[in-house]
């Protein structure tokens, strides 16, 4: 069973309108019977066909409909094909040149072409059964998710912004106004981007944790801290140890170590197991409590940009 995009035409027999539409669910070759609106005729086609034998006022029909009703009549159809990809309609209507980067908003309205410019092209091969997940530290894994673009244009957006927080455990962004482990950082709902990024971890991020953490669900996934977090020598380069207030947290590099930054990672404590040599656009996910008590690692040179998410508080 497919289901229905169109209808792509309408036609008419006497005062009712009849539709035809067109079904995503296989590739074929319709007859259509009429065309409204636009004709794509190839004049040599017609030059085969005697056309005084065309009769304009045919059965009382409208001229484009007496037109169609005589080709039929001569056995020349017009067909619609799927066969071929030829493009997709994209929706403008929340296209808003005034952000800082428009295409990343585009995640519920044109969602074709967000996958296309801001997943990874290995993020299918997380799911392959006969592919084993990297696994760096215990109960910690490591998965290809968001492109160089994403990357970028999130650093693009946070710097535009550019209101970071002061690292300082007084912060107004929280309902209690109090952070215990603080960051240099800038809040998704700061930039506007709260809904879209919660959409990400639904379609993107909860698949995978249900992939390599068996038996747990949580649909929709909750986060209230979802963060860009700035590591900078002469500002806040590390991170002291601490547990994260979720059930499991993740981390996305943004930017590559050895050239825009040096230095930097994350230990694991408990593990003496350390993860440094991250790269851009791959997660890191790990449990949040109890068994991943966690630091962040000095950056000596450079910034070290991360997406911070904490799950299912």
């Amino acid at each position: 069973m497919g289901y229905v995009i169109g209808p792509l035409f309408t036609y008419r027999t006497g005062t009712r309108a009849n539709h035809v539409v067109f079904f995503a669910c296989s590739r074929g070759l319709w007859n259509v019977p009429f065309i409204g609106n636009s004709y794509v005729i190839n004049a040599t086609l017609l030059k085969k066909y005697d056309r005084s034998k065309l009769n304009y006022a045919k059965d009382n029909l409208d001229a484009d409909m007496a037109f169609c009703a005589n080709l039929r009549d001569l056995d020349v159809f017009l067909y619609v094909s799927n066969r071929v990809d030829f493009g997709h309609l994209v929706n403008p209507e929340t296209y808003d040149v005034t952000r800082t980067e428009p295409e990343m908003y585009q995640i519920f309205d044109n969602e074709r072409d967000w996958e296309d410019r801001f997943i990874h092209e290995e993020y299918p091969e997380s799911f392959n059964p006969d592919k084993k997940n990297a696994q760096p530290c215990p109960d910690v894994y490591w998965f290809p998710i968001v492109s160089p673009r994403f990357c970028t244009s999130l650093i693009n957006m946070m710097e535009a912004f550019g209101k970071w927080s002061d690292g300082s455990n007084q912060d107004t962004r929280l309902e209690g106004g109090y952070e215990a482990v603080p960051t240099r950082d800038i809040h998704m709902n700061q930039v506007g981007w709260e809904s879209h990024w919660l959409e990400f971890l639904r379609k993107y991020v909860r698949p995978l944790q249900e992939h390599v953490f068996l038996g747990y669900f949580h649909d929709p996934p909750r986060s209230l801290m979802n963060f860009v977090v700035r590591y900078k020598p002469g500002e806040q380069p590390s991170l002291r140890p601490h547990h994260d207030s979720s059930t499991y947290t993740i981390n996305i590099a943004l930017n590559r170590r050895g050239e825009d930054y040096e230095g930097g990672g994350c230990r694991f404590i408990r593990y003496n197991c350390s993860v440094v040599d991250t790269k851009p656009g791959w997660l890191l996910m790990h449990p949040g409590r109890l068994t991943h008590y966690h630091e962040g690692l000095l950056v000596t040179k450079g910034i070290r940009y991360i997406m911070i998410a904490f799950v299912d508080p």
